[in-house]
């Protein structure tokens, strides 16, 4: 195991970004021969009531007295003369940053959704207008199911509704041999527990690997050390504690990169076993 985590410390260090720009918010580096760009949609102050269940004294020791940076990213991805996008945020920055990288709305293929939060779906659509008019939207039946059918979001039901027949749903496996591959170079992982049906995708670009893992942390500083810990966002958060321990554990086993769509620039990174959590050393 060590050797394992070994490799893939050596492999963050000499990771070199062909786009790296804090200002931008835009970090850009290559799985395998996949091109992968992480874009900072949105940063505000962190709240800390996010996670107020943990104790006080975590908190503390976590959390600068100063305050702490809460992000919001969504993920290009150049695979196979496709254009994808994991998530959209809300849908402020996001155009002008896929501009920068050579990319129009009208030249996105797909859309993959970790889930159907406001957060990560603002992007889709303007007043029933689909923004990304040739793509296909991705995203697990399990979460489509509940927000659209059971627990109706208002907000999901016209994100969908401006797709019409491009939407295609999944039933991704848990982590683990059986795959199941949505577009070419992207795999989908169930991760379930923030939403019914919050998914993790994997990118595989030949013999290398990343996890773009959603809302499986609000807290990075925190949820890292302590995945135990839940945010008052999770829908379920036991099963949510469960699934961010497994992934994560996943990660760190085999050395895997992860980026989040909650943590801040760059965003990317390997995670290591450290004590009863993790710790997680970012790209540069």
């Amino acid at each position: 195991m060590k050797k394992i985590i070994c490799i893939g410390l050596i492999f963050a260090l000499f990771t070199a970004a062909l786009f790296a720009s804090e200002s931008d918010g835009i970090f850009t580096w290559m799985v395998g021969h996949i091109e992968v760009s992480m874009l900072v949609e949105r940063e505000n102050p962190g709240n800390p009531a996010i996670v107020a269940s943990a104790d006080p004294a975590i908190l503390s020791r976590y959390l600068p007295a100063a305050g702490f940076t809460h992000a919001t990213n969504a993920f290009l991805v150049k695979a196979y003369g496709k254009n994808y996008i994991i998530d959209t945020g809300f849908g402020a920055a996001l155009f002008d940053k896929i501009r920068l990288l050579g990319v129009s709305p009208e030249q996105v293929d797909g859309v993959l959704l970790t889930h159907l939060h406001g957060d990560h779906i603002g992007g889709l659509q303007r007043d029933g207008r689909p923004l990304f008019p040739r793509a296909k939207i991705y995203l697990s039946e399990r979460e489509l199911n509940h927000f659209t059918r059971v627990a109706v979001n208002q907000g999901a039901v016209a994100a969908m509704a401006a797709y019409g027949n491009n939407v295609e749903t999944f039933n991704p496996p848990e982590a683990g041999p059986v795959r199941r591959e949505v577009v070419p170079g992207i795999t989908a992982v169930a991760a379930y527990g923030h939403t019914p049906g919050h998914t993790v995708f994997v990118i595989e670009g030949g013999r290398s690997k990343m996890l773009i893992i959603g809302d499986l942390l609000h807290v990075a500083l925190v949820q890292f050390p302590h995945p135990e810990i839940s945010a008052s966002f999770d829908m379920d958060a036991k099963a949510a504690a469960d699934m961010r321990k497994s992934i994560l554990g996943f990660a760190a086993e085999f050395g895997i990169p992860v980026g989040g769509m909650h943590m801040v620039y760059p965003a990317v990174g390997i995670v290591e076993y450290s004590g009863n959590g993790f710790s997680f050393l970012p790209f540069r």
